[in-house]
């Protein structure tokens, strides 16, 4: 495999508006990761914008192009993905080997969104396929790319390969980098049943870009990569072993949701850092250096390397251009119809698929809805305001056996369209507030065009038998 030049990232922090000021202070902080999506490129965050000129690096992690769907890459998406690296300078861009959307031309039927990253099989065909969509992102970005491994719920019956054999021939295949998150490792250890040392083992350390390190809870037996919790000691142990193997160019501390003091984070990145830290001395006085082969710079420099072999029991595959690069289309067409029928098991009620444990697709569903539910009331916090308490259960009433179509939005609008003509809610003061508010959001299109009339009348008559 060809030598690589990875970029020293250093220790950073996941950037959210909510925590915007609190990095800007944080001492030590190298670089941050914004999720892609949920920046403008011409309206840029000020904090951003602050922290670049300081000459922290800013990376663009992408979470929508579902790079193991059956679908080749969205162009739009691709452009705006390109353009959100060149406005923020980035040295690179990262996404996920997932798919998040499902259906479409390929199976002739309705194209479903998950709303979150769901995990590919682990199998040639969805590997040609993802070989195939690396390479389309790979020729679209100015930068280049890195891919994130999943945490998973459920399990594909029947894989083929492990997860290091599959993330090394990915990297073998397309030289693309490895962005190792150890949280997941340790959710796919208790959710189904992986080693994260034999992952280790068989994967191109080698090739990783940086590491994401995040906290998670576990409930009857099933952990919840949550992005919510501080990082516990298993995940810093599984990145204690990653260090001693390969010295990691960049670490970075994810938190989404439900966050601590700025002192709280501050200490888990020491603690991140001391990890790092004492594992390379470690492997160092044992005579055993990571895999560090030549430094040119520290923060913000690089060091070059090169892949190694893959762990004993690994597939090697041919070297890049080799079998399994041919014309992807019987299998995408069969990777197509896997994922819709698991997609719409998860999203609207359907039969589950042959081979899946119904339990825990059940709890892949519900968290599904979950996440769902909390993102709507992000997008649309008019919505729980109106509803009060009534809004989460409602919301998951509804999403049962209604899968998102257009996006987070569209299903806040499509959400509230359904409480009014089914009656509901039952407060009429809420029901004329929801009224009001779908009238102003449901869009520019005139009224005697657009069902709002209609509506109207089903709402008014509602109201009045009360």
């Amino acid at each position: 495999m060809e030598e690589r030049t990875v970029r020293r990232l250093g220790t950073g922090i996941g950037w959210r508006p909510e925590i915007a000021d609190a990095v800007e202070r944080m001492p030590g902080i190298d670089w941050v990761e914004t999720v892609a999506e949920n920046v403008c490129p011409g309206h840029l965050p000020e904090s951003l914008l602050r922290l670049r000129r300081r000459g922290v690096t800013v990376v663009p992690h992408g979470v929508s192009l579902g790079l193991g769907g059956a679908e080749r890459p969205d162009g739009a998406r691709l452009a705006d993905l390109a353009e959100r690296a060149t406005a923020l300078e980035a040295p690179l861009v990262t996404e996920h080997i997932a798919f998040v959307r499902a259906g479409g031309p390929l199976t002739a039927s309705p194209m479903l969104e998950a709303g979150h990253l769901l995990p590919v099989p682990r199998t040639r065909d969805a590997l040609d396929v993802l070989c195939e969509n690396i390479r389309i992102v790979q020729d679209a970005l100015p930068v280049p790319l890195a891919v994130e491994n999943i945490a998973a719920l459920i399990s594909w019956p029947d894989e083929e390969m492990t997860e290091g054999q599959f993330l090394y021939e990915l990297v073998d295949r397309t030289g693309v980098g490895l962005l190792i998150d150890v949280a997941n490792l340790h959710t796919n250890h208790v959710n189904r049943g992986e080693d994260p040392a034999r992952a280790l083992d068989e994967l191109p350390v080698e090739a990783i870009a940086y590491v994401h390190v995040a906290g998670g809870y576990e409930r009857d037996g099933v952990w919840h990569d949550s992005h919510a919790h501080p990082v516990p000691q298993p995940v810093l142990d599984i990145l204690a072993d990653l260090a001693s193997r390969a010295t990691p160019p960049g670490v970075l501390l994810e938190r989404d949701e439900n966050f601590p003091e700025p002192a709280e984070l501050e200490r888990e990145l020491t603690e991140i850092r001391q990890t790092v830290g004492k594992a390379e001395h470690s492997s160092a006085t044992s005579g055993t250096h990571p895999a560090e082969l030549r430094s040119t710079g520290t923060a913000g420099g690089s060091i070059t390397t090169a892949a190694a072999a893959p762990a004993e029991g690994a597939t090697a595959s041919p070297a890049a251009g080799g079998s399994g690069d041919g014309d992807t289309t019987a299998g995408r067409g069969r990777l197509a119809l896997a994922e819709a029928a698991l997609l719409s098991a998860l999203v609207a009620g359907t039969p589950v698929p042959e081979g899946f444990d119904r339990v825990r697709l059940g709890v892949q569903a519900r968290a599904l809805a979950g996440k769902r539910a909390g993102v709507v009331a992000k997008v649309a916090p008019e919505l729980p305001e109106i509803l009060g308490e009534d809004f989460r259960p409602a919301f998951l009433a509804y999403a049962h056996h209604r899968p998102m179509t257009g996006g987070y939005r569209r299903d806040a609008l499509d959400f509230a369209e359904h409480l009014l003509r089914t009656a509901r809610p039952a407060d009429i003061g809420a029901g004329r507030r929801l009224h009001a508010w779908w009238l102003e959001r449901s869009g520019p299109t005139p009224p005697s065009r657009r069902p709002t009339a209609q509506l109207a009348r089903a709402t008014r008559r509602v109201l009045l038998r009360r």
